[in-house]
């Protein structure tokens, strides 16, 4: 995903997207991608990279859930963390980014590791997790 090249989109490419049967052509979304690139690459300017903006949402370990078991996660769709990144995002010109989107983003980027306590691959992802040097610290 090249934000930079996408941030100098224009509505000729939007109206190119809306014919494009291989996307979801809804205008909206459509546009809040080009306007979100833009964004980002504020964020990466302001921040020196968009890791260092986005980890700055890392929970505190005692602000996680203690016991992550299945019937856990499937409630934990959002927290206070990913309301925070959602409200600053959208704070910042961001579209389509609540708090269930950036949960789910936190999740797939390993700001969080929700992997239940009997999943074999929790240890591996806290492993690394641990080893990782968060950016902008």
């Amino acid at each position: 995903f090249d934000f930079d090249r996408i941030a100098r989109w224009n509505r000729r490419s939007v109206e190119r997207l809306l014919r494009d049967e291989g996307i979801v052509r809804h205008r909206g979304k459509i546009e809040a991608v080009l306007s979100n690139a833009r964004c980002a690459r504020r964020l990466r300017d302001e921040f020196g990279s968009l890791g260092a903006f986005f980890w700055q949402f890392e929970p505190d370990e005692a602000d996680r859930q203690s016991r992550l078991d299945a019937r856990t996660l499937a409630r934990l769709t959002e927290t206070p963390a990913s309301r925070a990144m959602s409200e600053e995002l959208k704070r910042r010109g961001f579209r389509f980014v609540g708090p269930t989107t950036a949960y789910a983003f936190m999740q797939s980027m390993g700001i969080v590791n929700d992997h239940a306590i009997d999943c074999d691959t929790r240890a591996i992802v806290e492993n690394a997790r641990l080893r990782f040097g968060r950016p902008g610290r």
